[in-house]
This record gives C-alpha cells, structure tokens and sequence, in this order.
C-alpha cells in the first residue's frame, strides 16, 4: 500500500502547474492559456491482527480531485490579460453572498437587541 501512495504522490507532483494552467492556444490572433482551480487529496490505509481470538486484516484507500476553470490568461497586440469565467465566477459568488447576507442580517439584529 505504501507504494502505491508513494507513486500516486510522484504522479501528483509531476503534474503540478500543468493542473493549473493550460497549454497555450492560438486562436484569431490571440493566445489563450486556460486556467483552473485544483485540488487534490489522497488517504490510504492499513490493518492489523484484530483482538484476542479474532482474526484480522485490513486495507483501503482513495483519493480524488477537482478543477474549477477560473479563467484565460490572453494575448493580443502584445497585451496580456485576465479574463475571468463568468459561470465559475458566479457558482463561487452565490454562496459566499448568501453566507455574507446571512451574517450580516444577524449582525443587524444583534445590534437592534
């Protein structure tokens, strides 16, 4: 198992920025490098002989990942800037508002009490 661990984490650090950031495309004159939120985490496991009289054994392990696309990096006419991903912008937005609206509604009350 520990193997196992040991290669998924090369595999994992061998990937690195390249999760991150896209290879860069030409498209109409601009080049376009995508650009992402990842993450990823690993567990495994292990067992042993169980309790007096009791065989045991034990195993496991998992792991997973994700990637948000937060935007493109582009290059036209020798200017580089950011241009953001509107849908992931707004799936990131809605719950940080709400969680703000919500924080900031028991503050009022708090201080009308």
């Amino acid at each position: 198992m520990a193997h196992l661990t040991k290669q998924i984490a090369d595999t994992v650090t061998q990937v690195g920025v390249h999760a991150a950031y896209g290879d860069p495309v030409e498209l109409g004159g601009a080049t376009i490098m995508p650009v992402a939120c990842a993450s990823y985490g690993f567990g495994a496991g292990e067992g042993d002989a169980g309790a007096e009289g009791a065989s045991g054994e034990g195993s496991g392990g998992g792991g997973g990942g994700f990637a948000i696309p937060v935007g493109a990096y582009v290059s036209r006419d020798g200017a580089t800037r950011f241009e953001p991903n509107l849908i992931a912008l707004i799936a990131v937005a809605v719950p940080f508002v709400c969680v703000a609206g919500r924080a900031l509604a028991r503050i009022i009350r708090a201080l009308k009490k």
